[in-house]
């Protein structure tokens, strides 16, 4: 099955140990703090900061590379002569889907203590500046479907609306979209994988830093390839327009044709470069399907913007460029239907992600979303059918509509003797395209079967901009093959397929005041290298369930310098704690060191090995 029996891919990194760990407690001040992620991340002078008791850096600042094989590790030195107490480290980096990560934790030297460093409580990306970056992203999106599916709907569909100014509006308005927002979020992304500040938008420093990263890169290619788009446009409604000899134009719409394919296939590329395509399994192939969905995408939602358009401001447009319109939204349908498919067997991965993570939910909406609109556009291609065609008189009375402005314009560049007062004439002339406005709307909404394509092609847009707002969600969660591995039991690439056979431990504590004694019994589920569920039961001497305050676990395979990598179980219910998506890495013989506090100052630490397959 599509969605069954393939290994976990990476997306949004994670962290997934620590040196020292959350909460330890160690003897003397360790040389430097390392952290492990679980995909590569990119890290800035700042990424790793080191808190002491007051607040106080206690880091030097500088980033060490503590790389080795498979294991992505970072680390930043410690000052020398630090005194005992808590330490907090706070991290920030960005993932290599470009999505930015943070976290913090804290640990002791010599022995726990007060602290005046408060956890962050606002996640990365977050705020007003996360907001305003999601906006942009969002308008991104649009406007590159209405500039790539208007184009395509003017070359493709109806050749006459090159012409056409409320079409020409449009396609225009979905340049000048993309590219202020591609403006803005070249200015937020400073501050959205930073400070979160929104006064360090202007920083030229951290602008400096972000057209250094690979997301950075993508933008700035994406505003010199909407130079060419600029380009495009100019001549598609500027020397095509006016094209009157069918040679020449059928030469010209070959060109902009292949020409606007390139520019559109790079500009897709760019969002390919800097998300989800990029990383994972199988990037040599997401990043085309990616490219191919975007261009599928924006035709048909582009396009649908277009034609409502033309419905509504330039009822000459004909049945035959409807029907043809309709062609093309069947291609684009066909062509996401595969694309999607690809994506979500990549990106979700099981049954059970598709369902039971956020990601997988989202996905289903965009789904569901997708199959109102396939419904509502049988219903708009039904209207199609029956769609009585113009006569060539109001065709082309239609065609030449008069536009108060361009009447101006003429009068403007006729010689004022020509005319008694041009002022008058002006008048006249917005009086004229006044009265043959009216007519037309009074022909068109006379007309039972373009009411009802309109009506039907305007419910399609309603629906297709609560798509993308999903879609632009959907591009910034984590994908449910990571955030539910452990639902499909699946393995690590590399790593050899075991039997499932559960680990199930018996660890006696004596915490040494009351009720301090009990068993905890432990089980990982399918107890081998990749994502395991963890349960844990906290039971008195005689069997029944103990209701402890805190569990804590940590597991570490010393043999390959992996851990501790900390576990912090959820409490279930009476006695049951559980921790879902618990990773181990690599095979070995892992120490489990499981924490058990039953009062506020007894607790006690138990260890145990087990072979992990």
């Amino acid at each position: 099955m599509l969605l069954a029996g393939a290994a976990p891919a990476s997306a949004h990194a994670a962290l997934t140990g620590s040196d020292p760990g959350d909460g330890a407690v160690v003897a003397t001040a360790p040389k430097e703090v390392g952290l492990i992620f679980s995909e590569q991340v990119a890290m800035s002078a700042d990424s790793i900061r080191v808190l002491d008791p007051s607040g106080r850096r206690a880091d030097t600042g500088e980033i060490i590379n503590l790389c080795s094989g498979a294991v992505v590790k970072y680390g930043v030195a410690l000052r020398a002569g630090l005194p005992d107490g808590t330490y907090t480290v706070a991290w920030q980096t960005v993932s290599a889907d470009s999505h930015p990560i943070a976290g913090a934790f804290t640990f002791s030297i010599g022995a726990p203590s007060a602290t005046s460093v408060a956890l962050p409580e606002q996640t990365a990306g977050g705020g007003v500046v996360g907001a305003l970056y999601g906006i942009a992203r969002y308008l991104s999106y649009a406007g590159f479907a209405v500039l790539v599916g208007g184009g395509a709907f003017v070359l493709l569909c109806w050749p006459r609306g090159a012409g056409v100014r409320p079409v020409q509006r449009t396609v225009v308005r979905g340049w000048l979209t993309l590219t202020g927002a591609t403006l803005a979020m070249l200015l937020l992304r400073g501050p959205y994988t930073g400070s979160g500040r929104l006064a360090d938008v202007f920083d030229l420093a951290g602008l400096q830093a972000v057209l250094q990263t690979k997301t950075g890169a993508a933008l700035t290619s994406r505003l010199l390839l909407l130079g060419a788009a600029a380009l495009f446009v100019a001549v598609l409604f500027g020397a095509y327009a006016r094209r009157t000899d069918p040679k020449e134009r059928k030469d010209l719409a070959f060109g902009l044709g292949l020409g606007g394919t390139v520019v559109a296939a790079g500009i897709a590329g760019t969002w390919a470069l800097a998300e989800h395509a990029s990383t994972g399994i199988q990037p040599g192939i997401a990043m085309p399907v990616d490219i191919l969905h975007l261009l599928a995408v924006a035709a048909w939602l582009g396009g649908l913007t277009t034609l409502l358009v033309a419905l509504y401001r330039a009822p000459s447009v004909e049945r035959a460029a409807v029907e043809r319109f309709s062609r093309v939204a069947f291609v684009s349908v066909a062509a996401l239907v595969a694309t999607g498919l690809y994506q979500s067997w990549r990106q979700v991965g099981s049954w059970s992600a598709l369902t039971g993570t956020r990601y997988g939910q989202l996905l289903l909406v965009k789904i569901g979303l997708m199959a109102v609109l396939v419904g509502i556009a049988w219903i708009s291609r039904r209207w199609t059918r029956r769609l009585a065609d113009r006569t060539a008189s109001e065709t082309g009375e239609e065609e030449l509509e008069p536009d108060p402005e361009s009447a101006e314009e003429e009068l403007q560049e006729q010689d004022p003797q020509d005319g008694p007062d041009p002022e008058r004439a002006a008048q006249l002339a917005r009086q004229r395209a006044a009265v043959a406005t009216a007519r037309r709307k009074k022909a068109r909404d006379a007309d039972p079967e373009r009411t009802g394509l309109r009506r039907s092609v305007l419910t399609e847009a309603a629906v297709a901009v609560v798509l993308l707002a999903v879609t632009t969600v959907l591009t910034s969660t984590e994908p449910g093959r990571t955030e539910e591995a452990a639902r499909n039991g699946g393995t690590t690439a590399g790593s050899a397929a075991v039997p499932d056979r559960p680990v199930d431990i018996r660890l006696p504590f004596d915490t040494g005041g009351v009720d301090g004694e009990g068993v905890v019994r432990l089980s990982l589920d399918p107890g081998r290298t990749g994502a395991n569920a963890l349960h844990l039961f906290v039971e008195r001497p005689n069997g029944k369930p103990l209701d402890v305050p805190e569990i804590k676990v940590n597991l570490t395979l010393e043999e390959k310098g992996v851990g501790p990598l900390p576990v912090a179980p959820d409490r279930i219910q009476t006695g049951h704690w559980s921790a879902s998506g618990v990773q181990l890495p690599l095979p070995g013989e892992w120490r489990i060191q499981v924490t058990v506090r039953t009062s506020e100052i007894d607790q006690t630490t138990i260890e145990k090995n087990v072979k992990i397959g």
